[in-house]
Order: structure tokens, then C-alpha cells, then sequence
């Protein structure tokens, strides 16, 4: 026994003997970065040339490097904004140094395509490219933004997009897919309107992918078309990726929560070369997860390298990939009796053990910037999208079944069997040119370019359909039930049409969410006809500063081709083409606050492609709309915090809503206009060095003003609440006793919602609570994160009755976090 612990234990005296002679043989060097008037400078990047070694200011302006080994090294300072600057240093074995180094401000041209990473660790961001398709200060940009950074992200334990926009002002989700409401207006992941880096892409829809590989998560409200061509009036949202950084960063964290939660992350980043010519980043996510919803679970894969090449000083080149795999099953809903929403359990889904949905996707982004001269900057980037989708699934019929008299049983949803395979394929390609110059005493930052982008569902794409009601031959289905037509279809022992696939009975959950067997049910090939179109677009945008007023004069010209019956004989080309304007100002009251006023339009085609439903009905007009919006935008507290507030009104045309016909359920039709107005606010920063915090609230009045239905005009867009409000808030103790622990906590309210203009359907206003405890020691972080403590039961959005999507009862999320060089 003796010898066994002799072997155990004498390896980790060596160790510890070890420490102090190896800390005897290297040197720590530390120090402060201050600005010309001696004001700390934090999220400065403080690095040893040819080693690896660096580490980041803190909200002081310290920094600390430990373990250098003996020797001569050129120590450098730098960070957006500033100046490099630096000092040979000679390091001697077991020394400590202080070098403390001033940084003056940088007039150098700001990035005109997102390549380089983000150093801060903070949840503000000073800039954006999603306003002007080049580097701008928030304060600067004539619109309104909300965005997440990746810390938020952490700290709040959240991996979702629906999770993540809860703390915009006037986004929330329509369905628990990637599906939201922005200012009143639906933007999903299937429209193509999305964007990825500043470029169109799109997502699978059913499932919200892990955003892990995210930067930061942003929403520009309004109209985007002048730059982005056609996308939804309520805003656009840009999923910026992680970058690779000029220093060694190494994070793995492993999360164990509700559900049967497990979620392991990977993200590591830093030089590839000596010269740091090259940069790399990886981020790598894997998740293994259930649901409080019956039957339902996730399974997913993210890979997400990225590869910057800077040659020299003027050319970057960046390469981006994110693959996703997921495995899951398709939510469609919860479905009560009636009219009670008491009636049935929030866990309950339609689904059964045979159902699956395995989704594949992946992004893949080239990226230049080449500075031409001192004033001349040229950047393209071309994205590619694959999508394929294999899909079965048992569903609600968006009904309850009938009687022979054609009358509801509120206890039994139709139901139907879907099995479907898909590809969609989006290419986007954008290049410009930026321009920084002066006329006189006016400056001028120039913006021109092209853009081109396609989306094609290939010819193969199928899939096979079993609804409605058998006929009286028992050999196939009719797909509704009509009484006049009654001697057409088969009856029960009860006089009840026998339906193509069974009811599900809301009375006895259990068995109708059994293994199925469908080889009797009678299948249909439903068209999933091959669709195709591109645009072409050229556009200019000028931004004029004269003193403290700057002046934001765009337009955009975008001809757009869809293929009718593509692939088929009769194919036909159509097109359609438009002129998107953009206005906007912005005065600067103080140097810390602007106002801002703006005009924008938007346009988006509602073809064949576009809607991808060939049950939708159309031909229909392209949406048109135009917003008008006025505002202020500040920081202070030394630029920790940030606070814009807003009014807009929008006004879109020809939008469309299901139709609600019997037998028909992908029906759609066309409303006259929509108008939505409002007022927003959002604070986002810190209050202190050690207290970070996110506040929003917004208004919205979102309605139909003109519809041939005049019954309609007044009635509130369909899951767009009146109110809405967030605040997340998180300390961190910095000395004492407590020292590395943080606290975090906030609410989440969403106002009462209506789901559909044909009925007087709703769902009820909720508030949540959450909270998360944080502890650090040394590079390891545990977190604790408890949502929705108070147990409240809610839900985020839905069509009807048939189809609610509820959201998670309390639950909780445990993560180990180790961070390294």
C-alpha cells in the first residue's frame, strides 16, 4: 500500500517542488494604459511580439503578462481608435516590470468589411456596419439599432435567437421557430431576408441554430432595402460571426441544465503565424437536449472556423465557414379544447415517436478589403447558403375534425402526415467602393457598389401528404368535409366521418402520441415545384459632415427576376424593378448626444420563390413600404453606456394573411395597408466598471388601416404586443470578501397578443424573472443561471387555438467555463 501511494503521490510533489523553480525562471510584466490627459484606456490589447503572450486592459487600464521567459521583446499597445505605441523591454529571469504606456487617438480609415475581431469584453458596442456598409459609430447612424454582444450572451445563458432579441426594444417571437416581430411586422429565417456578416442568407425556419460562433446578435429597425434589397418594414436581422484576434484567446465551457440539458462549447483563437499574417478562430458547439414539450429533443453540431490572411497593412482577406447539423423533431404547436387555454398541458405536442426532421446547413463567406489609396478602400464578399431539409411528421390538420353535421369535436385535432425532402441553395454577392474625402469644409464618406443574389430549390425537392377524410370505398381521401357531399365518405360505428389519419384525441394525450401505423393511411405527391430568382442592384450612398450636422443621402436600384413554372416547359421569366431612396440627419447637440432624423423604403417581391408555398394562392403585388423616423442618441458615463430613444411610423402595402378558407389552410390574401407607429428607448453599457446592465421598452400600434374587409381595419398585427419591456443587470465584486463573485438578474414583459385577423383569439401579457449567480477563480468560471423563477405560465406566440407555442417553465442551466492563452 505503502508503494502505491508512493507512486500517486511523489509524481505531484515534483510538480509542486517544480512551481516555485519555475517561477524563478520567468517574469510577469505589468503596467497601465492611460490617453494623453492620464485617463485609463480599457479593452486595449497589450502584447509581446514573436511569443503569443498578451492580455487586455481593464476598465482601470491595467494589464498584467505572467510567464514570459528571459529575453529582449518589443512590447505593443493597441486598440481601436488609437495610436499604436510601444518600447523594447529586456526581460530577466524572476522580474517584475512596469511599463505603463500613452496611447493618442487614431484618425486612421475605419474598416469598410467586418474581418477584424471585436476585442471588448463588454455588452455595448461603440460601431456598426449593418447601417452603412462600412465601420460607423452607432451614435453617428441615422436609424435605429439593438443589438447583443456575445458577453450578454454568456452571461444570460442563452444559445437561442428568440432568447437573445427578448432584450430589444419591439422585437419579441412570433412561434418559437425563427420566427419574430419586429415593430409589428413578421421576419422569419425562411423569408431570405436575413443577413449573416452584412450578407442575404437564410436559416431552416423550424429550428433556431445555436449562435455560439456569434459576435453579437443586431436588429436595424425599419426598411433596409436601400442597402440590402428586399427584407421585412419591422427591421432586418445581421448575425455578425466571431473573428480571428491578433492575441491568444482559449475559452471551453460545459453547460448541464433542465430538460436533460447538455451543451459543450469551444472557442479558441489567435495567431497562425509568427508575423500574425494570418489569424485563426474556431468555435465548435455541440448540444444533447430535451424539452418540457412532449416528445421533443435537439441534437446539434456547430463548426464554425474562420481564417483571416493579412498580408500587409492594406489588404485583408477573410474566410468564414458555419456548419450546422441538427437532429430534432418538428414542434407544431400546442392545441387546447375550445376556447381554454387551461385545458390541456403547455408539454402537450401533436408528435409522435416516428417523427423525425434532420436539417443540414452550412455558410460559407469569402471576404476582401483592399485600401487603394489613402482615401480609396475597396471591399466584395460573396456568401453561399445550402439547406437540406428531410422531413416526417404527424400534425394538426389547423382544424378540429367534424361530425356529420360538419360541426367541430372540440376534443379531436385533425390531424395529417407529412413527409418532405428539400434543398435551397442562396447565393449573395456585394462589392464597393468607400470613399473618404472632403469638398471644401464638408467631409464625405462615399459608399457605391453592386450587389447580386439568388435562391433556387433544385428540381427533386417532394413530398407526400394523408389528410382529410376517407371516401365511401375506403380506397382513398377527400381532402375537407363537406355535408352536401356526405354520401361520399365512410362513417364509424358513431356516424363520424372516418378521418385519413386518426384524430388526436385531447382526452387521452397518451395514446394518441403513440408509435402510428401509417402503411394504411392514403398519401397524396403534394407540388414542391422547383422555384428560382436573382436580382441585380446598384446603389450610392453619401454621408456629409459639415461641422456638427452630417447628411445620409442614398438610393438603390434593384431589378428583380423570378422564374414562373421554372424548369418546366412553360417556364416564363418576370421581372419587376425599383427605386429605394434613403434620407437621413443627424445633429450633434453635445459631443455625447445626437439627434437624427430618417426616411428609408422598402420593397420585397411576393413570387412563387419568395414565399415558397405553392398553396399560398397569387399572383401577388410586391410589398411596398416606407418608414418615417426621429430620435436621440447619447452616451455617457465616460462611453460605458448607451441610450437611444426613437418615434417611427411605418406604412407597408399589400401585405399578406392567411385567408382562412376551409380546406385550404396555406391560403393566403392581400390586405390593403398596414400601419404601425411607436416609440422606443434602450440603454445598454455599464454603470460602473463592475455593474453591466441592458434596459428597453417599446411601444408599438401595429394595425391594418385599409382592407377590402372593412371589418378588419383596427385590428393589431398578429402577434404584436403593445407593450413591451427588459432589463438584465450584472455586478460583479471586485474586492473583500466577495471578491469574483457576480450576481445577475432581470424581467421580461411582453404585452397581451392577438394571433390571427380572423378571430378574437389571444394570448395573455407575461412577465418572467430570471437570475445567475457567477463565481471566478483564477481562469475558471462557474455559472448558475435560473430562468423563469416565479414558475410562470405564458406563451410567446401562435396561430390559433390549434397551435400555440408556450414557454419553458423554470428551469435552470449550471456552466464551467475555463479560459486560457
Amino acid at each position: 500500500m505503502k508503494i502505491v501511494l508512493l507512486w500517486i503521490f511523489f509524481p505531484l510533489f515534483l510538480v509542486f517542488i517544480s512551481l516555485p523553480l519555475f517561477a524563478q525562471t520567468t517574469a510577469t510584466v505589468r503596467g497601465r494604459i492611460t490617453t494623453s490627459d492620464n485617463k485609463p484606456i480599457e479593452y486595449i490589447s497589450v502584447a509581446l511580439q514573436g511569443t503569443g503572450k498578451g492580455a487586455m486592459t481593464d476598465a482601470r487600464g491595467f494589464y498584467e503578462i505572467k510567464q514570459i521567459q528571459p529575453g529582449k521583446y518589443q512590447i505593443i499597445a493597441s486598440g481601436l481608435g488609437y495610436k499604436k505605441a510601444g518600447r523594447e523591454i529586456t526581460v530577466l529571469a524572476g522580474q517584475n516590470i512596469e511599463i505603463s504606456l500613452t496611447l493618442a487617438e487614431s484618425e486612421t480609415q475605419l474598416q469598410s468589411v467586418e474581418i477584424t475581431g471585436r476585442k471588448e469584453r463588454t455588452y455595448k458596442t461603440k460601431a456598426t456596419f449593418i447601417g452603412n456598409k462600412t465601420q460607423t459609430d452607432i451614435m453617428d447612424l441615422p436609424q435605429s439599432v439593438s443589438y447583443a454582444s456575445k458577453e450578454l450572451m454568456a452571461d444570460q445563458g442563452v444559445v437561442r435567437t428568440g432568447d437573445v432579441v427578448k432584450n430589444f426594444s419591439g422585437v419579441n417571437q412570433f412561434t418559437f421557430y425563427d420566427d419574430l416581430t419586429i415593430r409589428g411586422f413578421r421576419v422569419n429565417g425562411q423569408s431570405n431576408t436575413q443577413l449573416l456578416n452584412g450578407l442575404r442568407t437564410s436559416t431552416g425556419f423550424w429550428k433556431q441554430p445555436l449562435t455560439n460562433y456569434l459576435e453579437r446578435l443586431e436588429v436595424l429597425k425599419g426598411p433596409a432595402s436601400a442597402l440590402y434589397g428586399n427584407a421585412s418594414p419591422g427591421g432586418v436581422v445581421n448575425r455578425v460571426t466571431k473573428k480571428p484576434l491578433d492575441e491568444n484567446r482559449k475559452s471551453v465551457s460545459v453547460s448541464l441544465g433542465s430538460f436533460n440539458t447538455f451543451r459543450g462549447l469551444v472557442d479558441f483563437t489567435g495567431p497562425a503565424t509568427k508575423d500574425s499574417s494570418l489569424l485563426y478562430r474556431l468555435n465548435l458547439g455541440y448540444e444533447d437536449a430535451n424539452s418540457f414539450r412532449d416528445l421533443q429533443f435537439d441534437k446539434n453540431l456547430i463548426v464554425a472556423p474562420s481564417l483571416s490572411f493579412i498580408p500587409d497593412e492594406k489588404t485583408r482577406i477573410n474566410f468564414d465557414l458555419v456548419y450546422n447539423s441538427s437532429r430534432s423533431r418538428l414542434d407544431r404547436g400546442q392545441a387546447v379544447i375550445g376556447n381554454n387555454l387551461n385545458s390541456t398541458p403547455i408539454s402537450l405536442a401533436l408528435s409522435t415517436p416516428n417523427d423525425r426532421l434532420n436539417e443540414n446547413t452550412y455558410m460559407v463567406t469569402f471576404s476582401l478589403s483592399r485600401q487603394l489609396t489613402d482615401k480609396l478602400n475597396f471591399s466584395a464578399s460573396y456568401l453561399k447558403t445550402g439547406y437540406n431539409e428531410d422531413l416526417y411528421e404527424h400534425r394538426s390538420a389547423n382544424a378540429y375534425a367534424v361530425d356529420s353535421l360538419g360541426k367541430n369535436i372540440p376534443n379531436l385535432v385533425a390531424m395529417q402526415i407529412f413527409t418532405r425532402q428539400r434543398k435551397r441553395y442562396i447565393d449573395n454577392f456585394s462589392a464597393f467602393l468607400n470613399y473618404t474625402g472632403k469638398t471644401g469644409a464638408i467631409e464625405h464618406k462615399l459608399v457605391a457598389g453592386y450587389d447580386y443574389g439568388s435562391e433556387k430549390t433544385p428540381v427533386g425537392a417532394s413530398q407526400l401528404t394523408a389528410s382529410g377524410y376517407r371516401n365511401v370505398l375506403n380506397n382513398g381521401f377527400i381532402a375537407s368535409y363537406k355535408v352536401a357531399d356526405s354520401l361520399k365518405y365512410l362513417f364509424d360505428k358513431k356516424g363520424i366521418p372516418v378521418p385519413n389519419v386518426p384524430s388526436f384525441d385531447l382526452n387521452n394525450i397518451r395514446a394518441s402520441q403513440q408509435l402510428q401505423d401509417d402503411s394504411k393511411a392514403f398519401y397524396t405527391v403534394a407540388s414542391i415545384a422547383p422555384a428560382y430568382y436573382y436580382l441585380n442592384a446598384g446603389y450610392i450612398q453619401d454621408q456629409l459632415k459639415w461641422n456638427r450636422l452630417q447628411l445620409l443621402l442614398g438610393v438603390r436600384y434593384e431589378y428583380y427576376t423570378d422564374f414562373s413554372n421554372y424548369a418546366a416547359p412553360n417556364e416564363v421569366k418576370t421581372h419587376s424593378h425599383v427605386w429605394l431612396p434613403r434620407l437621413g440627419a443627424v445633429y450633434s447637440i453635445l459631443n455625447n448626444l445626437n439627434v437624427y432624423g430618417s426616411y428609408v423604403t422598402g420593397y420585397n417581391p411576393q413570387s412563387a420563390s419568395t414565399l415558397a408555398n405553392p398553396n399560398a394562392g397569387g399572383p401577388f403585388d410586391p410589398l411596398k413600404s416606407d418608414m418615417i423616423e426621429f430620435g436621440a442618441k447619447g452616451n455617457f458615463l465616460n462611453d460605458r453606456l448607451g441610450i437611444t430613444t426613437s418615434v417611427y411610423r411605418i406604412e407597408q402595402n399589400n401585405v399578406l394573411y392567411p385567408a382562412n378558407v376551409e380546406g385550404k389552410p396555406d391560403l393566403l390574401k392581400q390586405v390593403g395597408v398596414v400601419l404601425s407607429k411607436g416609440i422606443e428607448f434602450d440603454v445598454t453599457g455599464r454603470v460602473t466598471p463592475y455593474w453591466s446592465m441592458i434596459a428597453s421598452y417599446a411601444y408599438n400600434r401595429s394595425y391594418i388601416s385599409e382592407s377590402p374587409n372593412a371589418a378588419e381595419e383596427g385590428m393589431q398585427n398578429p402577434n404584436a404586443p403593445r407593450n413591451l419591456a427588459n432589463i438584465w443587470t450584472r455586478y460583479n465584486f471586485s474586492y473583500g470578501l466577495l471578491k469574483g463573485l457576480g450576481i445577475g438578474a432581470g424581467t421580461n414583459y411582453v404585452g397581451k397578443r392577438t394571433l390571427s385577423l380572423n378571430t378574437t383569439q389571444s394570448i395573455p401579457e407575461y412577465m418572467l424573472v430570471n437570475g445567475a449567480l457567477y463565481y471566478t477563480v483564477g481562469k475558471i468560471q462557474l455559472q448558475f443561471n435560473a430562468n423563469n423563477i416565479t414558475g410562470k405560465k405564458y406563451w410567446v406566440g401562435g396561430y390559433d387555438y390549434i397551435r400555440l407555442f408556450p414557454g419553458a417553465p423554470s428551469n435552470y442551466l449550471a456552466t464551467l467555463t475555463y479560459s486560457f492563452n
